[in-house]
């Protein structure tokens, strides 16, 4: 495979498995970050490293210089697509790429940023895949970390709601192979893991890999919002987290589907195996610096695509 691809977002928790696996198929990668010295974290010297900024349209231009295939995906801190992701769709045609995987989200609709990202790209005449992932098992281990980690719970407002959990590392592995095998141009895979969990049997995965007793404490949406001001997030953000979770109450996020296990040739990896790989977190003896709070304004934005692991 010697296709030139460049990655965005990589350096969080997506992007950095989308590079894995890509070099692993023998990709050759461009990996796209805010700051390139952030991308020694991503692959050491192994690949293309080149500085990318939404906001900066001086920066898309070398970017995207011979690139035949792109990952891309909107930074979580950016709702006005039509201004900071969409034009980017507009440069890569004009500089010939070839196919963008697009990250969306399982049950996007016309609400949310990514289903006007979606409906851009279906208007382009650059080949397309979409990839819409269920909620990452890795926000646990990010985001919601320190309360598992610090107080035995885990603190958000899901009611009974179950979630089709999918881990990063599949979502990693499904993008390297729609953009190194022929055939998955003009298609829409909904990325799951095997099962759909609650919060309760979510804790309770955790209580028995981890030896300890783990509780989901279940707050209302306006608990949960309390808390989160309490900890110095700004409104924006707090109204985020808030819609994110009501499609979860509402039953919304359950879906199953095959298509990991069709893409990969295996079974997705299933929660317990992934509170097992990422089992030392949540372990409270270790030292963990504390996370960084979202920024108020879009630039920067760099503190909170870094809280949520994505950018």
């Amino acid at each position: 495979m010697t296709a030139k691809i460049l990655v965005t977002g990589a350096s969080g928790n997506v992007g950095r498995e989308v590079v894995s696996s890509l070099l692993t198929r023998g990709a050759a990668v461009r990996v796209a970050v805010l700051d390139t010295d952030d991308a020694s974290k991503v692959s050491g010297e192994t690949v293309e490293k080149v500085r990318f900024d939404f906001g900066a349209p001086e920066t898309w231009g070398p970017a995207l210089a011979g690139v035949e295939r792109m990952f891309l995906m909107r930074p979580p801190a950016i709702a006005d697509v039509a201004r900071y992701v969409n034009p980017v769709v507009d440069a890569a045609q004009a500089a010939g790429v070839q196919q963008i995987a697009f990250l969306s989200l399982l049950g996007v609709n016309p609400r949310t940023p990514h289903w006007q990202v979606e409906q851009k790209l279906q208007a382009s005449s650059v080949p397309y895949t979409l990839l819409q992932p269920s909620f990452f098992m890795q926000n646990l281990n990010t985001f919601y970390a320190a309360g598992i980690r610090e107080r035995d719970e885990i603190y958000l407002p899901a009611g009974r709601g179950k979630t089709s959990f999918v881990d990063v590392r599949d979502i990693g592995a499904a993008a390297a192979v729609v953009l190194t095998q022929p055939g998955h141009t003009g298609r829409a895979y909904e990325l799951t893991g095997p099962e759909a969990l609650d919060y309760t049997q979510v804790a309770d995965i955790f209580t028995r890999v981890l030896g300890r007793q783990i509780r989901y404490a279940r707050p209302t949406p306006a608990e949960y919002a309390r808390r989160l001001r309490e900890q110095g997030y700004a409104d924006e953000f707090v109204q985020v987290q808030g819609m994110l979770y009501f499609p979860v109450r509402m039953g919304w996020g359950a879906k199953i589907t095959p298509e990991v296990a069709q893409l990969l040739g295996r079974r997705p990896y299933a929660m317990a195996q992934y509170v097992a790989d990422y089992a030392d977190c949540w372990r409270p003896a270790l030292s963990h610096a504390p996370a960084e709070r979202p920024e108020r304004r879009w630039q920067p934005v760099a503190g909170l695509m870094r809280l949520l692991g994505i950018w």
